[in-house]
């Protein structure tokens, strides 16, 4: 048995996806959704190659799924549609014909993954000082596409895409704007 032949190409691309999401702290239920392993799996992926005291930090309990954090400020807002903008460019989310309702891309669930791995990437990349973590990626994912209490709008003065919560009065205006207004 070689590990380089092609039967074994999807099991390696689940584990190499497990432990990319290991390293960014994902919970055991989220990685095990995108996977299909085991959470036994999963801990014992992240103790042989993370031991105990390593550098990445394992979450317990349940993934976020409150929307407050997303829009509680004008930064938190713009943090959560530069990574919104990030899964439509991924491919993790798709937009819809009037370009305001966001749907699933209907890829695996490896595929999903891996386009979160790779939207997170680019976020920690492009922004300063991050302040959302995996799980509240996944979360603001979920709230997005599955829950639809959070949609994509544009703001009437720089026609810039911003997330918007569904149920609340929009002013039709980013969060940028509404910083440089009160500047």
């Amino acid at each position: 048995m070689r590990a380089t032949d092609n039967r074994y190409a999807g099991e390696r691309e689940r584990f190499d996806l497990a432990l990319r999401m290991i390293e960014h702290e994902a919970r055991t239920g989220t990685i095990r959704l995108c996977t299909g392993f085991t959470e036994d799996r999963i801990r014992k992926i992240s103790a042989s190659y993370y031991p105990a005291h390593g550098t990445v930090r394992r979450r317990r309990g349940k993934s976020p799924s409150q929307i407050g954090p997303f829009v509680s400020s004008a930064r938190r807002l713009g943090e959560a549609s530069l990574l919104t903008g990030l899964f439509v460019r991924t491919g993790v989310v798709q937009l819809d014909r009037d370009s305001r309702a966001l749907r699933a891309s209907g890829a695996p669930d490896v595929v999903l993954g891996l386009g979160m791995c790779e939207a997170f990437e680019a976020y920690r990349a492009l922004h300063p000082e991050p302040r959302l973590s995996f799980e509240w990626a996944w979360n603001l994912y979920h709230c997005l596409v599955s829950r639809r209490e959070l949609r994509l709008a544009w703001c009437t003065l720089c026609e810039g895409p911003y997330v918007q919560d569904a149920y609340a009065l929009d002013y039709e205006r980013c969060p940028f704007c509404e910083v440089k207004d009160h500047a």
